[in-house]
């Protein structure tokens, strides 16, 4: 007869992030003692890291904080939404997020190297799969230092952790409000790029050059084709630019005309959406 009872399996799953079957075999082979059955997934789960290593990772978390004036957001993913809702999934991101803080990052490479615990984030990830039975990723880190730094977490699903998060930096005086909505407003709208100064110069002459051909392609005269790129680049940037794009609270205004309503000026943002 085993050695434990359903309660026990639910609190080592909760523990884990483990799959049903593989914690009750753990409990079997560890005759019910938790600690025991906890140390027997983890080094399973060590032994299987390689044999995970080209699965996809297309669930996980954004978790952001704003430390003294800068914001920090990372996105870590695993293999199952079962693993990003798990506790300790949840923790260990939190742990990146702390790291990247600590360390100041900016980047992967510096996120991975920064220390949590007296190990680094990569060793700690390696660890993290281990423990939850799936291959788990840091996928990326962002820092935007500004005036007023606000953070914005938006949860897709109530049972699951924060899957878009937004930083964005603006200049003026009481613009909690202001910059809050903003931050809305890019975790929905989704623009790439702060006005158009920030888009690469061959990007738009890319967009230019596609507006032509398909003008030419279409038959329309020549004399009227400049006018035709000029009303495309000018829907591109209202589409992909975040200061021209309708403000998804009133859309009667800019983003830019809203903000500026408000004393205030955006000077950079960063979004992050699970898997995108």
């Amino acid at each position: 007869m085993a050695n434990y009872t359903a309660a026990d399996i639910k609190a080592l799953r909760e523990k884990t992030g483990a799959g049903m079957l593989d914690v009750k075999k753990a409990l079997d082979e560890a005759n019910g003692d938790q600690q025991k059955a906890m140390d027997i997934i983890r080094v399973k789960g060590l032994k299987g890291v390689t044999k995970r290593e080209g699965r996809a990772t297309a669930e996980g978390i954004v978790a952001a904080r704003v430390e003294n004036g800068v914001g920090y957001m990372v996105e870590v993913n695993s293999e199952t939404d079962f693993v990003a809702k798990s506790e300790p999934f949840i923790a260990f991101a939190n742990n990146v997020l702390e790291a990247a803080i600590s360390a100041n990052a900016s980047t992967l490479e510096e996120l991975k190297a920064a220390t949590a615990d007296g190990k680094t984030v990569e060793e700690l990830t390696t660890e993290a799969g281990a423990l939850l039975g799936e291959k788990v990723v840091v996928r990326r880190v962002a820092r935007v230092e500004g005036e007023n730094v606000a953070v914005y977490l938006h949860k897709t699903s109530k049972d699951l952790p924060a899957q878009v998060g937004v930083l964005l930096a603006v200049t003026g005086e009481n613009t909690d409000e202001v910059a809050h909505d903003v931050a809305v407003h890019i975790a929905a709208m989704s623009p790439k790029y702060l006005n158009s100064d920030a888009i690469a110069a061959e990007d738009i002459e890319a967009e230019k050059r596609v507006a032509e051909e398909t003008a030419r392609g279409e038959g329309k005269p020549e004399q009227i084709i400049p006018k035709i790129v000029e009303g495309k680049l000018k829907a591109f940037y209202k589409e992909n630019t975040l200061l021209d794009q309708d403000f998804a609270k009133d859309s009667s205004k800019s983003v830019e005309k809203v903000l500026s309503e408000n004393g205030a000026t955006a000077t950079a943002f960063e979004r992050f959406r699970v898997g995108a």
